[in-house]
């Protein structure tokens, strides 16, 4: 398996494609991976379709394809090409006018925002990706994993390369990896660059610069025939670009709270992200458990907390049927506001990116995997709902604000359909 790709579009879609690439990626290589273990398998074709709707939001479609060869050394190569269509609105970063509002796009289409509507830009993009991987065992011991990535959009392009080594130990009871990445980003804003913390007028055209660099260190533990356990953590480095350019702040009057006025994101050119994950696979008589724990920290100041949680019932040799919980908590970011006030001093950095502030999220769901017809392999259908909820009535609202609801739960379905075979 190989690091995971630090390059993140500078867009309104770049928190949900990791959110959808992580779901999709998980039917991708579970049926692979037991593909890889069958020694009569030469070729292992899987694909899925996900499907993503934000209730009044944001509404995804990603179809990814993989192959991969597997050689009688027990080397293989996989080259995965992803394409995903993103269309909707996201919120504008604005906070809610207090009035009545009707505003015309630039296709002449009118829209009337009630008094205490979230303001929301609307969005369409394309992404196309493609993924290499090579796996070479050496003497018995140990495995090399080396990878690279490229993707283009509308606004950004990542090209990037990584790569891992693995030694079993402890007569194969003790896995240790080790890996790095590196990936080179291109942010190009759809009318170019405006200034930080300004109006908006001011623009600078060209691509801004991005890159990350990414380490892991993995342990995994074979405690008993039934059961095992992992940790893993991980290290990003981020410098360049990392502003949100579509996400403004609104600038309110400091007694009544009505938005007089706006200014653009700005977050600083460096990033720090720190992530360790405890994971546990427990085999039961016929089932299988799976738990994870993942605690993350950042130099923005944001700390999070994932709880994740799936069983596996096998109701016969060729079908199961897994149910899955997920709880995910994160405190805001140190520059995170819901607003600025007018007249006075600007921050350094300062984003209304709901985002980066408070949240609590809640997704349950369940994969069922069968055979259809008399067709080879096995299908996958995963569906989920999540619930992103954070906080409506921040202490820092000021006037008509605190009668509004800032941050709206977010209700999202989505459905991922898979089929892989081998030959």
């Amino acid at each position: 398996m190989q690091l995971e790709t630090p390059g993140t579009s500078a867009g309104t879609t770049s928190a949900l494609r990791e959110r959808l690439g992580k779901a999709a990626l998980a039917l991708l290589l579970v049926p692979a991976s037991a593909g890889a273990a069958d020694s009569g398998a030469k070729t292992q074709i899987d694909y899925t379709t996900l499907l993503y709707g934000e209730q009044g939001r944001a509404q995804v479609v990603e179809p990814i394809l993989r192959a991969t060869r597997l050689f009688s050394d027990g080397q293989s190569f996989s080259l995965q090409l992803g394409f995903d269509s993103i269309t909707g609105a996201s919120p504008s970063g604005a906070l809610p006018s207090g009035s009545f509002q009707s505003r015309t796009s630039p296709s002449g289409r009118v829209t009337t925002l009630k008094a205490g509507e979230i303001p929301t830009t609307s969005f369409s993009d394309r992404r196309t990706g493609l993924d290499a991987e090579w796996q070479k065992p050496f003497g018995g011991r140990f495995t090399t994993t080396i990878g690279a990535h490229a993707s283009t959009e509308k606004d950004y392009d990542s090209l990037g390369v990584n790569g891992k080594v693995s030694v079993d130990l402890m007569q194969h009871l003790l896995t240790v990896s080790v890996g790095a990445g590196y990936s080179d980003d291109s942010v190009s804003p759809v009318g170019g660059t405006p200034l930080g913390l300004s109006d908006g007028s001011v623009v600078t055209h060209g691509a801004n610069a991005k890159r990350v660099s990414s380490a892991l260190l993995g342990i995994s533990r074979v405690l008993s025939r039934r059961w095992l356990v992992g940790i893993d953590v991980t290290r990003f480095e981020e410098k360049g670009y990392l502003t949100e350019p579509y996400k403004v702040i609104s600038l309110v009057d400091q007694v009544t709270g009505f938005p007089l006025d706006q200014v653009t994101d700005k977050r600083p050119s460096t990033r720090s992200r720190t992530s360790v994950l405890f994971s546990s696979v427990y085999h039961l008589t016929d089932d299988v458990v799976y738990a994870s724990y993942r605690y993350y920290t950042d130099s923005w100041k944001v700390r999070s907390t994932t709880s994740e949680v799936s069983y596996r019932h096998d109701l016969d040799e060729s079908r199961y049927f897994e149910p899955h919980a997920r709880f995910y908590q994160q405190n805001a970011a140190s520059f995170f506001t819901p607003g600025l006030v007018l007249g006075q001093d600007l921050p350094q950095f300062a984003t209304a990116d709901q985002r980066l502030g408070r949240l609590t999220t809640y997704t349950i769901g369940a994969t069922y995997a069968f055979p259809l017809f008399d067709l080879p392999g096995l299908w996958t259908v995963r569906a989920d709902y999540i619930r992103q909820e954070g906080v409506g009535n921040p202490p820092s609202a000021v006037g008509v604000q605190q009668n509004f609801n800032l941050a709206p739960a977010v209700n999202t379905t989505s459905l991922v359909v898979g089929y892989s075979f081998k030959f």
